[in-house]
């Protein structure tokens, strides 16, 4: 079985942890117990959010050079890289030595004239209480927008158009290696009139990336991990419950915060109603159960059990 793993940004780096490299190795270690298991018995692709890294090496750059801060496509790269090199090592240290691993950057193309280029959405670095991230708005030129209890930077999600490493990304799935890609959503890039390609400012949101990414390598399974259980209804009220199974009809009924589970579950929806496959949201460690239908929540073009039929009626 083919499957497409995308790891969330959060998920890599908890809300509230320090943004070091050793919280984000120890949780890439949990992950990868979960993902050794799986690669053992299918093909693996891995993907990977960005979201608090790219905005904290935004801060280091600019807090060297202001004027000369990398762009956020450079950045983007230097995440895959990074991010995909924790992945690759804790990922090979489980496995048997004849398994190979490969990280890949990849370029997306994006639509130049994309409404997201306008209205900034996806968040990256730190969270700010709200005084701090206005203070940081007004002084930097910033969008913000809530993220929970809290505030974090907002830029440019366009939506993703086409992976051009796909060749490649199927030429190593045919060795049977297991490669990770389109890390943090890939690395945004338009095609200018003469055919030539350039990077642009702008974070692709990751879960749309590896939603098509999986339905373009014709994935049996796409499995979103982040850091909650499952895809929950009533989410922050006494009334919140964990929906375990949902037909992508009924999934669209819902309303979900579009800054982190909205994403999610769209990507879901768009991935079964066109590959007939899949997906599956939950927690980093429940890599293995999700796809085993046993934790998570699991969407699918199946009848949604009783408890979800009710809660859709509810609405």
């Amino acid at each position: 079985m083919r499957v497409v793993i995308a790891l969330g940004g959060n998920a890599l780096l908890r809300r509230g942890q320090t943004l070091s490299a050793q919280n984000q190795r120890h949780n890439v270690r949990i992950a990868a117990e979960a993902l050794a298991q799986i690669a053992c018995d299918h093909d693996l692709v891995i993907s990977h959010g960005n979201g608090p890294q790219v905005g904290l090496l935004a801060l280091q750059s600019a807090a060297y050079q202001p004027q000369s801060a990398y762009p956020l496509d450079i950045l983007d790269a230097e995440t895959e890289g990074m991010i995909g090199y924790l992945i690759e090592q804790e990922l090979v240290n489980r496995l048997p030595k004849e398994r190979r691993c490969a990280t890949l950057l990849t370029q997306i193309e994006v639509d130049p004239d994309d409404p997201g280029f306008s209205q900034p959405s996806k968040p990256i670095g730190p969270v700010y209480d709200e005084s701090e991230a206005r203070k940081l708005a007004r002084e930097r030129g910033w969008r913000i927008a809530p993220d929970g209890a809290h505030y974090r930077r907002v830029v440019p999600s366009p939506k993703p158009k086409r992976i051009l490493e796909l060749s490649v990304i199927d030429l190593l799935l045919d060795q049977g290696v297991i490669v990770i890609c389109a890390g943090g959503g890939g690395i945004p890039t338009v095609c200018r009139s003469d055919g030539s390609l350039i990077g642009v400012e702008a974070v692709i949101d990751k879960d749309r990336a590896s939603a098509l990414l999986a339905r373009e390598l014709n994935a049996d399974a796409f499995v979103m991990l982040t850091d909650v259980d499952a895809v929950y209804r009533d989410w922050g009220t006494p009334n919140a419950r964990p929906i375990r199974h949902m037909s992508p009809e009924q999934a669209a009924q819902f309303s979900f915060d579009p800054g982190s589970m909205g994403p999610k579950v769209e990507a879901a929806i768009e991935f079964v109603e066109q590959t007939g496959g899949t997906a599956g949201i939950g927690a980093l460690g429940d890599a293995l159960l999700i796809l085993r239908g046993e934790a998570g929540t699991l969407i699918k073009c199946v009848q949604a059990d009783e408890e979800t039929k009710q809660s859709v009626q509810m609405k």
